[in-house]
């Protein structure tokens, strides 16, 4: 079937009403400055930003502020500290700030106590208000979560993230791209995941159009409680629908399709195709699922209210080193340790988030308002709205799989349209969707129709 209906595809030409298709236009190739950012994120600058955030002590939200060397407010300076110094280096490219709010009455953060994050921009040159986001955690914490006193290294629960973001801007701060980036240390994400919640509401306040955020937690430790060592599989975890969709568009979801087609699900597609066509050892494990079972990380609020949004992990945890107090019992060690870090493995997950930055932020617009028809016909058309300012846009890509293949299999470079008709594939037996394509190559992830796949 796949065989018969790529051969259709391949001999039609488009059915397109009102713009002039580009047929004499060919699609742009491999964006070849991935291959360079995929390759630059450096393990030993990684192993010593996890270092020196573990020698704070420990970075729990309800510890020591005032200190300039033990405790979360340390923690914090040295971050945005760091991103300054990054924003030194490329000439002021970063915009440095703190976003906080006091939290109170709730079970972990019992007393008002101040949330603070570090948000660094790097803003873009044809579409800074529009954003991709890599986030790591700057909290720590031991067995007893109202602990924020003793020793919490939390050296790869989230020491590793924060490192991996840190480390991207200093890769990606050496290139210019059309849309902006968010490099974020959040707090508060063992307390209730509160950073990324107060993030979230201030850029829907300030009306960032953040299009996807890459929240890594716990990116440098290979081997697992499950006796498996792998450096070499990393897992995304990504929402099937979006948790804003409405009554009424959970209705006509029914009859249309999109499931497994939210705009964090297809993100997380993107993500797995970067990463097969610009790194090597490195293979993705989609999993249809928002998090872990039952447990929760800082991309959740930003799926709660409709921001697209994964979590990039280690695919093999060890329950030893997460929430442990710092102890050995029966000969066996518990805590969150540098021994349990991989700087090499850690590296490699932070190329992966570098190369969807880049590419994400590299792209045009994102394809406005899909819609896709033809019931009771052998054809099926996609339609789109261009956005006024593509000043980058070579043209458009238009996507389609068998309902029950776990990733986009076929694809048309279709050019500078806002429809395009598929012949002779009926659009009962396929999903469909549509991605904007740059003048260099970079590309968004594919946008399916209707408002469950919308960005």
């Amino acid at each position: 079937m796949k065989n018969i209906a790529c051969a259709a595809v391949a001999a039609v030409l488009p059915a397109i009403s009102g713009v002039a298709y580009a047929q004499d236009t060919a699609p742009p190739g491999e964006v070849m400055k991935l291959y360079d950012i995929a390759n630059a994120p450096s393990p030993e600058r990684i192993r010593a930003d996890i270092q020196t955030l573990v020698d704070f002590g420990t970075r729990h939200t309800l510890s020591e502020t005032q200190s300039d060397t033990r405790g979360i407010g340390a923690a914090r300076r040295w971050i945005f500290d760091e991103f300054e110094k990054i924003s030194a280096e490329c000439g002021g490219c970063l915009e440095v700030m703190y976003i906080s709010d006091t939290i109170e009455g709730t079970d972990r953060i019992p007393e008002p106590t101040e949330v603070v994050s570090v948000i660094a921009i790097q803003r873009g040159t044809l579409d800074p208000n529009r954003f991709v986001m890599m986030s790591g955690d700057i909290d720590s914490r031991v067995t007893d979560p109202l602990n924020g006193t003793d020793d919490s290294p939390g050296a790869n629960d989230n020491a590793s993230g924060m490192a991996g973001a840190i480390e991207a801007a200093r890769v990606l701060t050496k290139y210019q791209f059309a849309g902006s980036i968010i490099y974020a240390g959040l707090s508060g994400e063992e307390q209730g995941l509160f950073g990324g919640e107060i993030v979230a509401a201030h850029a829907l306040e300030e009306g960032w159009q953040i299009k996807a955020v890459l929240n890594n937690d716990m990116i440098s430790n290979i081997s697992g409680i499950d006796g498996v060592i792998d450096n070499s599989t990393v897992r995304v975890f990504s929402e099937g629908t979006r948790a804003v969709e409405t009554e009424r568009e959970a209705y006509l979801r029914r009859f249309t399709g999109g499931e497994v087609d939210s705009p964090s699900r297809n993100l997380a597609r993107y993500i797995d195709r970067l990463s097969d066509d610009y790194m090597t050892n490195l293979d993705v494990m989609m999993v249809y699922r928002l998090d872990r079972f039952r447990r929760g990380g800082h991309h959740r609020p930003f799926n709660e209210v409709g921001i697209p949004g994964v979590r990039i992990m280690e695919v093999h945890e060890h329950y030893d080193r997460q929430h442990q107090d710092l102890r050995v019992e029966d000969g066996r060690e518990y805590g969150d340790t540098m021994e349990g870090v991989d700087e090499n493995y850690a590296a490699k997950l932070t190329a992966l988030n570098a190369i969807t930055l880049a590419g994400i932020a590299g792209a045009p617009p994102f394809p406005a308002n899909v819609e896709v028809e033809g019931a009771v016909s052998p054809d099926t058309t996609l339609t789109w709205e261009r956005p006024e300012n593509s000043g980058n846009l070579a043209g458009y890509r238009v996507w389609w799989r068998l309902t029950t293949e776990p990733q986009w299999t076929h694809s048309r470079y279709v050019g500078q349209v806002d429809k395009y008709t598929i012949e002779d594939i009926v659009i009962d037996n396929y999903f469909f969707g549509v991605s904007a394509v740059a003048t260099d190559g970079s590309e968004t992830p594919v946008v399916f129709p209707g408002p469950a796949g919308r960005f």
